[in-house]
C-alpha cells in the first residue's frame, strides 16, 4: 500500500466519525467509560501487587514484650533473641516511639492514646538475614518468656493475598466485560458507516477493489474512535493517581512500604491504555465487516 491510498484512507476514515457525529459519539463515551474503569484496576492491581511482594520480603519480626516487663528482663529477653540463628540485627522501639508512628500514618486523633493511656507495647525489631528465614524466627521468638507475641511480614501476606486475589478476579472479569461491551458499541457505530456507504462499497467492489482496500477505511475509523476515547481518561488516570501518591504514598512511606512512583507506573500504564483502546476500536471495526458486508 502506497502513501497516496493510506492518506485516502485515512482522510475517510476522519470524515467517517464527522458524518455520523452523534453515533460516533457514543461510542467515543463507552470506549473512555471502559479505559477509565480498566485504566484503575490495573493501576490498583500493580500497587496491590507490588505492595504484597514488599510485605512478603519483609525481613523484620516485630517482638511485643509484655507489659509489666522490668528492665532487667527486656535485657535477658534481648540476649535470648540475639541467640536465634539468622538474626542480623535487633533494634528497639519503645511503646512511645510506636504510638508516633501510628499518629505519623494514621493522623493526630490518636495522640489521645498518649501516656498512661497507650495501649501498645514496647518492641524488638529483628533484622533477618533472609527473607524465608523470618517464620522461623517468629516462631521461636514466640516461645520466650516475656513475649506477647511475634509478627512479621508473611502474616500480613496471608490475608492480603487471600483479599486481593477475589478483588483481582472480579476487576479482571469486570474489565473483560467492560472490553467486549465497547467492542460492540463500536461494531454497531461502524455498521451504521457501512449502511450508509454501501451503494459505495459495492461500486468498489464493480471495479475492482480488493477486500483490504475497503476494510481499512473502517478500520482506521475503529482506531481513531478507540484513540479519541482514550484521551481523556488519560488524563484523568494520570491526575488521580499522582494525588493518591501524595496523599496515600506518603503515609505508606512510613512504614516502610511504597506505591510505584507516577514517573514509573503511568507512562507504561498510559501506552497500554492507547493501545488496548485502538485495538478495541480496530477489532470492532473488523467484527462490523465481516458481519454485515460479508465480503
Amino acid at each position: 500500500m502506497n502513501w497516496t491510498t493510506m492518506r485516502n484512507h485515512l482522510r475517510d476514515s476522519f470524515k467517517s466519525i464527522w458524518r455520523n457525529g452523534w453515533m460516533a459519539f457514543a461510542a467515543i463515551s463507552g470506549v473512555a467509560v471502559t479505559i477509565l474503569l480498566v485504566g484503575i484496576s490495573l493501576a490498583l492491581v500493580f500497587n496491590v501487587t507490588k505492595l504484597s511482594h514488599d510485605v512478603e520480603n519483609d525481613v523484620r519480626v516485630q517482638v511485643a514484650i509484655e507489659p509489666k516487663t522490668t528492665a532487667k528482663q527486656e535485657a535477658s529477653l534481648k540476649k535470648q533473641l540475639q541467640k536465634i540463628k539468622n538474626v542480623e540485627k535487633i533494634t528497639y522501639s519503645s511503646k512511645e516511639h510506636e504510638l508516633k508512628k501510628v499518629v505519623r500514618q494514621y493522623g493526630n486523633s490518636f495522640k489521645m492514646f498518649d501516656g498512661d493511656d497507650n495501649p501498645l507495647s514496647d518492641v524488638f525489631i529483628l533484622q533477618a538475614t533472609d527473607p524465608q528465614k523470618t517464620v522461623t524466627i517468629a516462631k521461636q521468638a514466640r516461645k520466650l518468656t516475656h513475649v506477647a507475641r511475634a509478627n512479621y511480614g508473611g502474616d500480613q501476606t496471608k490475608n492480603l493475598f487471600r483479599t486481593m486475589n477475589g478483588v483481582r478476579n472480579w476487576g479482571t472479569a469486570f474489565s473483560i466485560l467492560l472490553l467486549v461491551v465497547a467492542v460492540f458499541l463500536i461494531a454497531n457505530t461502524i455498521r451504521i458507516t457501512i449502511l450508509s456507504r454501501q451503494s459505495e462499497i459495492e461500486i468498489m467492489r464493480l471495479v475492482g477493489a480488493t477486500r483490504w482496500y475497503i476494510r481499512w477505511p473502517f478500520i482506521l475509523e475503529g482506531a481513531w474512535t478507540g484513540l479519541l476515547g482514550s484521551i481523556l481518561p488519560l488524563i484523568v488516570i494520570d491526575l488521580g493517581y499522582r494525588s493518591v501518591y501524595q496523599g496515600i504514598g506518603q503515609q505508606l512511606a512510613t512504614s516502610g512500604y511504597h506505591l510505584w512512583s507516577p514517573n514509573a507506573l503511568l507512562w507504561p500504564l498510559n501506552i497500554a491504555l492507547l493501545v488496548i483502546a485502538m485495538l478495541i476500536g480496530a477489532f470492532g471495526a473488523s467484527i462490523s465487516m465481516r458481519r454485515f458486508l460479508k465480503i
